[in-house]
């Protein structure tokens, strides 16, 4: 029995709210992920404001040190280019780099050669492995920083032993250089190093951190008196802040992308690659036997022949639809005429007996069953009506 309604059609596609309740947790992270970003960067750029800037009245500012040493008679003038320091190198001048890691192997050994025979003193600030061991041959840099800040002099350098203790702990280094002195040890590592140069007066001093020059721990344990003892040996101080614009950095634009990002992104990115290898090793689908499974939905055969069709007829594929409508009659008329299904494609075996049944010509079944393909659409659905006569003609005697 058949009624006038049409069955409702069924979709296994997702909804909209589907793919939203689905994707939101991911969402929410990315979202969480860059503002969290956007806040450090705000952060992290107004901390770093001023840093060891003796301009600068901020917390992370020299201001006071360089005030402190021009009560004392010492004049401290700021330079921003590697040529300005080379030119200020002299013996009567303490040339103080504030951030060396920033400069490129090029300006290194530039700055290097021309402070070496200067007699004069230069003061490193936190170098690490890009740059200590260029600017201060004979000290490298330790992986592991110092765990305490505060720390004693433990050396026989005269400025160390008059200020006492002191916030050097940041970098340790390992020191093969001889006389040097190696002070405010952490473990064994010192945190100050002082290297007498090879000919003259002068020498190098690897401070360890900075806190000793900055404003909010200046007036903190022996702090102040450190600070001027080295930056006050001569009567000039050079404070040499390395900029990114400067003309020398000429081998930065050989560098990639990958060479301008700290080690920590480096290893982190490569944790997070292998966490995510773990991860789809584990919800990976296993290889295994093949298991039916139910289908979420029961498809009318009714859907599934609409569905054939409007495919067939998108890709315009009347051969294969008349094939199908073919193969699909002989298989249903073999047995109505006595003939076998294993043989109801065989013209030989199925026209003979649909002959004698219907005492009709065999030519036009023959066309009929076995005939070339349909040239339009209109061929294809006279092909199907005649098939369907036939079938009920069939039937019928």
């Amino acid at each position: 029995m058949t009624t006038g309604t049409t069955p409702p059609s069924t979709s296994v596609s997702p909804t909209a709210r589907q793919v939203w309740t689905r994707a939101r947790g991911v969402v929410l992270a990315a979202v969480v992920l860059l503002a969290a970003a956007a806040v450090i960067a705000v952060i992290r750029s107004g901390a770093e404001h001023g840093r060891l800037d003796p301009r600068s009245a901020d917390t992370d500012g020299s201001r006071a040190v360089a005030e402190l040493l021009d009560d004392r008679g010492v004049s401290t003038r700021l330079v921003t280019t590697l040529d300005e320091a080379r030119a200020a190198a002299g013996p009567d001048t303490t040339l103080l780099v504030a951030v060396p890691d920033l400069l490129t192997d090029s300006q290194q050994r530039s700055l290097r050669e021309a402070t070496e025979a200067s007699g004069g003193r230069t003061v490193l600030v936190a170098p690490g492995p890009p740059s200590v061991h260029t600017l201060a041959p004979g000290v490298t840099a330790d992986a592991a920083l110092s765990l305490d800040s505060t720390l004693r002099p433990r050396c026989e350098l005269p400025a160390a032993r008059r200020a006492g203790s002191a916030d050097t702990g940041g970098l340790r280094y390992h020191v093969t250089a001889r006389a040097a002195d190696a002070c405010y040890p952490e473990d064994g590592l010192p945190t100050l190093v002082r290297v007498p140069a090879a000919e003259g007066d002068g020498d190098t001093v690897v401070l360890g951190a900075p806190d000793i020059l900055l404003n909010s721990s200046l007036d903190e344990q022996g702090n102040a008196s450190l600070a001027l003892q080295l930056l006050g040996s001569r009567p000039h101080v050079v404070w040499y802040l390395p900029s990114l614009s400067d003309d020398s950095a000429a081998d930065a634009g050989n560098r990639s992308f990958f060479d301008l990002l700290p080690s920590g992104w480096f290893w982190g990115t490569l944790q997070l690659f292998v966490a995510g290898a773990l991860a789809a090793l584990w919800r990976a689908r296993r290889l295994g036997p093949l298991v039916p499974e139910r289908l979420p939905v029961a498809i009318r055969a009714s859907e599934t022949v609409e569905g054939r069709a409007r495919l067939y007829r998108k890709a315009n594929a009347r051969d294969r639809a008349a094939a199908a409508l073919r193969s699909t009659t002989r298989t249903r008329l073999a047995p109505l005429v006595g003939v076998p299904v294993s043989r109801a494609h065989t013209p030989e075996a199925l026209l003979p007996a649909l002959s004698t049944h219907l005492h009709g010509d065999g030519q036009p079944l023959h066309t009929l069953l076995f005939g070339p393909p349909p040239g339009d659409d209109k061929a294809l659905i006279a092909l199907t009506d005649q098939l369907d006569a036939l079938e009920r003609e069939v039937r019928r005697s």
